[in-house]
């Protein structure tokens, strides 16, 4: 009997389930009951009436797709608008959507990583470690030199980048998924300048969130618009929307038109998600107190959930980590937060580089104190034994 190709799927599900790793589905209606701490809808705007109208406008007007990718039929007026936009607001002077933030930070890794050539040497990527998966799998896609160096510290991308001698591409989160921690950014461009490299920050966790009205952490540095340092965002987080973008200097967005895999081969971004972005940010531009309210209910959620005596790093944006003593014990404590009207995140191996599984919490703009009350106290309730 021949041999069964994908029998080695069934021994790799037997030792996650064994781990207590197996992933599962689970789709949710469309209006659940349960106080979301789960999903990235930092300032409420993906149920919006303004932001839901326009998705529906631009479907109605632009056609349900894109039609084709953005160098043939995928580009519309309405995305020209959304890069305009997006570049004046972050205070960048170019943008280039994509049609998702992991497509966009694919893109920007390795379309921005120079090969080797009689020239001389090929880029270097400095890598944080605790840097998101898109990041990670652009610097593998890259097949450039990648140092993986410790988490936000500035003097090892020094001493790496001296190491080196050649041109480099430092790449960090702004605000990191698992613990919620900032970038040092000043300091690490500070390093990259020092030696004539480039910064790319991953901004996902701090759009809308950080920066005069939520313009973000880039910009909340002091970086924005600098012509050695790339942004990437996405429109699924704050915007309450799906896609992403490239921030940079014109001639970096020019460069990825012509280079950027992810960019030439991929099919434009719906009409409706571009014409929800932009509805957010105006309602962004109107309502920047949005912003600051994220963060207080994060910071709320925090001193709730450390007060009970629960480990929990202090959330320099929207992301509350809290930590559990296991995978199993993380499963089960989502699980019993969810039967008590709360849906929260669950972060275990392989997600997490420390190895330490954690409950994720997501802070809203939208959520009134009597909600982050309830919210905090169904956390500490359900809580495993340490």
């Amino acid at each position: 009997m021949a041999q069964d190709p994908f029998d080695w799927i069934d021994r790799h599900h037997a030792r996650r389930h064994a781990a207590g790793l197996v992933r599962t589905l689970r789709p949710r209606p469309a209006d659940s009951p349960l106080i979301d701490l789960a999903g990235n809808d930092y300032l409420g705007l993906t149920r919006h009436h303004e932001v839901t109208a326009a998705a529906a406008e631009a479907a109605r007007r632009w056609g349900a797709g894109a039609t084709g990718s953005r160098l043939v039929t995928g580009s519309t007026e309405l995305h020209a608008r959304l890069e305009t936009e997006l570049a004046d607001f972050c205070g960048f002077e170019a943008a280039l959507v994509f049609s998702s933030g992991y497509a966009a930070n694919l893109a920007a890794v390795t379309a921005l990583a120079a090969p080797a050539d009689a020239a001389g040497p090929g880029t270097l990527l400095v890598s944080d470690a605790g840097n998101h998966a898109s990041l990670i799998d652009g610097c593998r896609l890259a097949r450039a030199g990648t140092a993986v160096v410790p988490h936000a510290d500035p003097e090892a991308v020094r001493k790496t980048l001296e190491a080196h001698g050649g041109p480099a591409l430092a790449v960090t989160d702004s605000v990191f998924s698992v613990d919620g921690d900032a970038a040092p950014l000043a300091a690490l461009a500070d390093a990259c300048r020092a030696h004539g490299a480039a910064l790319l920050v991953d901004d996902a966790h701090g759009l809308g969130v950080l920066g005069a009205g939520g313009r973000g952490a880039v910009h909340a540095a002091g970086l924005a618009g600098s012509p050695d340092v790339v942004a990437t965002v996405t429109l699924s987080k704050s915007l309450g929307s799906q896609g992403g973008a490239i921030l940079g200097p014109a001639r970096v967005i020019r460069h990825l038109v012509s280079n950027a895999r992810t960019f030439i081969f991929d099919t434009g971004l719906a009409p409706a998600a571009v014409g929800a972005a932009l509805a957010s940010l105006a309602v962004l531009r109107r309502e920047p107190e949005r912003a600051a309210r994220a963060r207080y209910v994060a910071d709320a959620l925090h001193g709730a959930v450390t007060a009970a005596g629960r480990v929990s790093v202090r959330p320099d944006a929207a992301v509350v980590s809290v930590r559990a003593p296991s995978p199993e014990a993380a499963v089960a404590w989502a699980v019993d937060c969810r039967a008590e009207g709360l849906a929260v995140g669950c972060f275990r191996p392989p997600s997490v580089p420390d190895g330490v599984s954690r409950l994720r919490l997501t802070a809203r703009a939208d959520l009134s104190d009597r909600q982050i009350e309830e919210a905090a106290a169904t956390v500490v309730r359900t809580a495993p034994a340490a």
